[in-house]
């Protein structure tokens, strides 16, 4: 019998378990479209209702209405496309060094790294904002972009020297053998392997810089340039009374992108995370 194998009431209490955190991770999403499809009446019921009896479309329309929405989507969709872009072209060679030549500096700077992510944002706003302020790039997505890279290029490179290690060692130094260059062993050989790794990476940067709103918060101050995140605090009014219905249906359109993207590539990043996982 496999050392793996469980017992009936231990892999029932295994899979209870697993339902019910996923119910966990599902109930607010669930609970931002029933709100999003109900009408005023409905939300301001003193006895809610997961369906919505009478469903519309109202709040869509009331969204569109009173934010640029639209304009705030496509300002988020160009600063997470180009930090991701950015952040897997830098981290992949970065990863590779850290990987491939290992030492006490490589060791240093893989924990440093790691140690990076625990800096709060309130702790790196003031230096951020003074530095893009003398490069003339406060409130502009370039900036903002700029932001985005340096913040997910740590864990990028951490996430990418996984799976470079996960690459046999033996067929770099078999194209080596044929006359291949350094660069293009890693152009040729190395990075075709890393595909999954790389989009697993790619879609972590893109959801990071999406759903970022601190630094946009503090970084754009023109409403022409303020992204996604941003424009959703607009549905807030002045005591902090929140226009439920108008919120909530923009806030299910923000979501979407991502879970787009995450069901078009999840197989890759399933691939991706069993090849991190293995070491030759």
């Amino acid at each position: 019998m496999s050392a793996f194998r469980t017992s009936g009431p231990a892999r029932f209490g295994q899979y209870l378990a697993l339902v019910a955190y996923l119910v966990f991770l599902a109930f607010p999403f669930l609970w931002l479209i029933s709100t999003a499809f109900k009408p005023a009446v409905e939300l301001g019921s003193p006895h809610p209702t997961w369906i919505p009896r009478a469903p519309t479309l109202d709040n869509f329309r009331q969204a569109f209405d009173e934010q640029p929405l639209l304009r705030a989507a496509g300002n988020s969709l160009l600063a997470a496309l180009a930090a991701a872009l950015v952040a897997v072209l830098f981290a992949t060679p970065m990863a590779y060094v850290l990987a491939r030549h290992r030492s006490r500096l490589t060791a240093a700077a893989t924990g440093w790294v790691v140690v990076s992510q625990a800096f709060p944002f309130v702790l790196l706003i003031i230096p951020l904002f003074l530095v893009l302020k003398n490069l003339h790039l406060v409130n502009s997505l370039a900036g903002l972009t700029a932001v985005y890279v340096v913040w997910s290029l740590p864990f990028a490179l951490w996430m990418l020297t996984g799976y470079v290690r996960a690459v046999p060692v033996e067929l770099e130094e078999a194209a080596a053998v044929d006359g291949a260059g350094r660069l293009r062993v890693l152009v040729s050989v190395t990075a075709p392997l890393l595909g999954p790794g790389i989009v697993a990476t790619a879609l972590f940067a893109f959801i990071t810089a999406w759903n970022e709103f601190f630094f946009a918060l503090v970084l754009l101050k023109t409403p022409e340039k303020q992204t996604l995140p941003v424009v959703l605090t607009h549905f807030l009014g002045a005591e902090g009374v929140a226009d439920l219905g108008p919120l909530a249906a923009a806030a299910f359109l923000a979501t979407l992108p991502s879970l787009v993207v995450f069901a078009v590539i999840q197989r890759r990043i399933t691939g991706g995370m069993l090849a991190g996982a293995v070491k030759s």
